[in-house]
């Protein structure tokens, strides 16, 4: 398990006498909670992707990915998203983590004449 910035915060700080080896024992254990629950989180949810045309309103594209395999798809398709896009791959990330699904991600595209709309279900 690699060492994320937290832990090594928190190893310092008991290092350093700013916190007992228990209370950051108690700490760690909370970090792997939340990251825990995050994971289980992502596995049950869903992001789905729209492309609608604009000018007979037919969905050209709907499709399903599983929340567990966004992560990797960000990576290779992060060309994908608009330059101009309002949303990066982290905010696409954290959207997956909070509990509210919904739109999280629209797009009007007039020179291609398509709409593209991201959705956490």
């Amino acid at each position: 398990m690699a060492i994320t910035d937290d832990r090594l915060r928190i190893l310092r700080m008991v290092e350093q006498g700013q916190i007992s080896a228990e209370e950051g024992a108690r700490l760690l254990d909370a970090i792997t909670d939340d990251a825990a629950r995050i994971r289980a989180e992502a596995r049950s949810r869903s992001l789905r992707i729209v492309v609608t045309d604009l000018n007979s309103r037919r969905q050209k594209i709907n499709v399903t990915i599983p929340a567990s395999l966004v992560s990797v798809g960000l990576k290779l398709g992060a060309r994908l998203f608009p330059r101009n896009a309002s949303v990066t791959n982290d905010d696409v990330l954290r959207a997956i983590a909070r509990d509210a699904p919904g739109r999280i991600f629209e797009l009007q595209d007039l020179e291609e004449g398509e709409r593209i709309e991201i959705f956490v279900e």
